[in-house]
């Protein structure tokens, strides 16, 4: 018989086998290589074994059954050959996802590689994924990202430009991270809202997932009974993965999977696939998750930190304060009354004195003087009595008003204009209303002092960040930082307007009054008053 294969030859001759190609010359002398390499996918070879059975030689039918078999084995060799590879690249994937997710505390991050994992074709390939996460209360499940193309044509330029850039998962990820994560969480706000549902809700089939501990593949979604009729609404699409995130039998979240725009089918190996992937996602979520609220908390304990410290370094400065105020007022005790007595006898002496008498200017100057240690005395037993203040409600406006109107002689006599202006809306101020409107007196003399020339005073009133506000400001000379210290200083001296209490006394009242001072210069010039009252607490 004729045989136009080369199948019964030991060796052929190079050229003389149409299949051996450039590389594969070692089968031109290897007989069985290429009996199962080549020749039995060679036409000539099928067409020798159809001559051999129409010549009913019997090993046709033996040599046809064998091949068969040889096939078929081959086949399955070759399956099972692809399987172990998808499996290789698939271990490998997850061995490398998993060292990212082990070694980032960053919950952004760590979502931003799950969410690439899951969509991108280097990944698992699924076109969406929506991460719904509990919240910190565990009663409800909200959507937290969303990430995938709205549209097809949105799809091929992700498409395009993944082909293009070439990245590595890892860089893919890096990426998403740095450039697309906020835009896509706007993208889907829409739909992210809509992914509200209680975890005390059994019968909802995300609930149903983390309660069952595994994933569920919803098909048939729109007649699915058994489907919230919203959540289908929001995705849009009739098939979707639902893959349950649990940690340590904490309920993390839930991780929504579809095929929007390829509709390819959602395969037991995926769902497998993914399931696998989640063990690991929901152990970096809930460590990310705690590793920033331990974030939020040391933040929370060091503005406490720095809030016990202030408070400490004012009660250090207030028994300071107190320890002056005791001082102080038992010296102004003990010279008040014989101070009063010398005044006293001074204005005797002057009311009988004629005019003529030479001894009248040395009685004048003793008064005058005695006068101003008067005052000063006033000052001292004022500060004293601020460390003791006696809370009640009153009106802020009425406050200013009134010690405006008392002080209106003086303030015509020093050519200075008082301009009011108050918020007719302002609520009660829970203060001591004394010590509040010896303040404000003392700002306004504080403020003619520093204007021997005349001038313009401005008072105005005001809420703000809780706060009832009472700002007063002059026209005058500007002061230095180095003088508005030594002006709230108890006995500091300023060159611009001396050495006094008052400006001291109203920063210890405030203080005490658990409110805030503050003195400082506006960039138009003269100084400005701003004291800071709380709201009462029933009015707010």
């Amino acid at each position: 018989m004729d045989w136009v294969c080369c199948w019964h030859r030991k060796v052929v001759e190079p050229g003389g086998c149409p299949n051996i190609g450039e590389g594969e010359e070692v089968l031109y002398t290897s007989y069985q290589r290429r009996i199962l390499e080549k020749c039995i996918d060679c036409p000539n070879f099928r067409n020798d074994l159809q001559k051999m059975q129409e010549s009913g030689n019997p090993l046709g039918e033996v040599v046809s059954f064998l091949l068969g078999e040889v096939r078929e084995q081959r086949g399955k060799l070759q399956s099972m050959v692809s399987f172990l590879d998808s499996r290789e690249r698939e271990i490998k994937f997850l061995h490398e996802i998993s060292l990212v997710l082990q070694t980032s505390v960053d919950l952004d991050e760590v979502l931003s590689v799950v969410m690439t994992a899951i969509t991108a074709g280097k990944g698992f390939g699924m076109n969406r994924a929506f991460l719904l996460l509990a919240d910190k209360e565990r009663k409800f499940l909200r959507g937290y990202l969303g990430v995938g193309p709205l549209t097809f044509g949105e799809a091929w330029e992700i498409w395009e430009d993944i082909q293009r850039d070439d990245f590595t998962l890892k860089e893919m990820a890096r990426d998403f991270y740095q450039t697309k994560l906020t835009s896509e969480k706007q993208k889907f706000h829409d739909v992210l809202k809509r992914m509200t549902i209680p975890l005390s809700d059994p019968n909802h089939v995300l609930v149903r997932a983390l309660r069952e501990k595994r994933p569920i593949l919803v098909e048939n979604a729109f007649q699915n009974p058994e489907c919230d009729h919203s959540l289908v609404q929001a995705l849009g699409v009739d098939t979707f993965l639902i893959t349950p995130l649990i940690s340590r039998n904490r309920r993390i979240g839930v991780i929504i999977s579809d095929n929007c725009i390829t509709h390819k089918q959602i395969t037991p190996q995926d769902v497998q696939s993914l399931e696998t992937f989640a063990f690991s996602v929901a152990f970096a979520i809930e460590r990310a998750s705690l590793y920033e609220r331990l974030q939020e908390e040391l933040l929370k304990v060091t503005a406490a930190n720095v809030k016990l410290k202030e408070q400490q370094e004012l009660i250090v400065r207030m028994e300071r304060m107190a320890l002056v105020g005791k001082i102080t007022s038992s010296i102004a005790h003990s010279i008040r009354n014989p101070l009063m007595i010398i005044g006293g006898f001074a204005r005797t002496l002057l009311r009988g004195a004629a005019d003529d008498d030479p001894q009248r200017e040395y009685l004048e100057s003793i008064g005058q003087q005695v006068r101003q240690l008067e005052e000063v005395l006033e000052d001292i037993l004022n500060y004293s009595d601020s460390l003791y203040p006696t809370l009640d409600i009153w009106d802020v406006n009425q406050l200013v008003s009134a010690v405006c109107r008392e002080l209106n002689g003086r303030l015509h006599e020093r050519r200075v204009a008082c301009r009011l202006r108050l918020d007719t809306g302002l609520p009660p101020a829970r203060i001591d209303y004394k010590q509040v409107a010896y303040c404000v007196r003392t700002i306004v003399n504080t403020a003619m002092e520093g204007m021997p020339e005349g001038g313009e005073i401005r008072a105005e009133t005001r809420r703000e960040n809780g706060w009832i506000l009472v700002e007063i400001s002059d026209n005058g000379v500007a002061l230095s930082r180095e003088s508005i210290d030594a002006m709230t200083t108890p006995f500091g001296s300023t060159e611009e307007l001396g050495s006094g209490l008052g400006v001291a006394i109203c920063k210890t009242i405030m203080e005490k009054h658990g409110n805030l001072f503050e003195v400082d210069t506006p960039p138009g010039g003269g100084t400005r008053y701003i004291i800071k009252l709380p709201v009462n607490r029933e009015e707010t």
